[in-house]
């Protein structure tokens, strides 16, 4: 089950919210397929720029894993973007399209918001306890963030044969509650936002495809488990994994036959026949039974 990058040189992307966690993961596997990549965030060297009170900026940068992705035998251009600001997002597409010649093969519209704070302690309360400001963070800075980069990408991937979208806030946990109502409500959205781009950019040939995470060891999650003096436990995966679907499916010439659905990577491992990258070979997630739904 190793690994064969499959040549995308030649090929135009762009990830949001690539600087850390599974999109610079994401960028990366693009990178050593020999990919473009336009690598956006709000986190840059000049001292964090973009980053704000209530999103603060964390670990690395964009122009750190742009330069991740051309060491891997890619090409990275870091392009600074706050998500939530729709004339950024317009001029990030028009940027694109103005260096790249109006081509455009694949967007990863991974940028998302919501999990600042004390997550932890904000799930555990009932949603009549906790705070709206989760669930408006997670509908602007996820689920619209998505629909607007959709939204300024879509010309630019019609335009281009063969080109596909990718959301990756989704799940395919339908039978389960996910423990927090904001989150729950939220992650079902992506996914049918998933369901209606794909009934509308299908007769242009562009491909609308979920490719979610499962437990994924984000600098976050290690951060968390290092804090408990504890190690990620063995059913977690490499951001990087999450490319490596991405990959598969932009090189897979029936991926159309996967528009309009959405699995977790390690389903997609499993039919392109991939592994993590320490040669693991990864189960999807599954939630205990205490979250399973009664009429599932």
């Amino acid at each position: 089950m190793a690994w064969q990058a499959p040549d995308l040189s030649g090929r135009v992307a762009v990830v949001t919210g690539a600087s850390r966690g599974v999109g610079r993961g994401i960028a990366l596997a693009l990178g050593d397929c020999g990919a473009t990549v336009y690598v956006t965030g709000r986190s840059t060297r000049s001292a964090g720029a973009g980053a704000t009170p209530a999103a603060p900026a964390g670990p690395g940068t964009v122009d750190d894993a742009a330069e991740a992705v051309t060491a891997r035998g890619g090409r990275g251009i870091p392009a600074p973007t706050d998500h939530t600001d729709d004339d950024r997002v317009a001029a990030l597409f028009a940027r694109v399209a103005e260096e790249q010649d109006g081509r455009l093969d694949l967007v990863v519209a991974n940028a998302w918001g919501g999990y600042e704070g004390d997550v932890q302690a904000e799930f555990a309360r009932p949603f009549w306890e906790g705070s709206t400001d989760r669930w408006d963070a997670m509908f602007t800075s996820g689920l619209r963030a998505q629909f607007t980069t959709a939204r300024a990408a879509a010309p630019a991937l019609i335009a281009t044969p063969g080109s596909a979208l990718v959301i990756t806030g989704g799940t395919d946990l339908d039978g389960f509650y996910l423990g927090n109502v904001a989150y729950d409500v939220v992650k079902a959205a992506s996914s049918r936002l998933v369901v209606a781009l794909a009934r509308e950019l299908r007769a242009h040939d562009v491909a609308v495809v979920g490719v979610y995470p499962g437990f994924t060891r984000t600098e976050a999650v290690v951060a968390a488990f290092a804090a408990q003096g504890a190690q990620p436990p063995a059913e977690t995966h490499s951001p990087e994994f999450v490319g490596r679907a991405v990959a598969a499916v932009l090189a897979d010439p029936d991926r159309m036959a996967l528009s309009g659905t959405g699995a977790q990577a390690a389903t997609f491992a499993a039919r392109y026949g991939f592994a993590d990258v320490d040669g693991a070979t990864v189960a999807p997630f599954v939630l205990p039974d205490e979250f399973r739904l009664a009429s599932s």
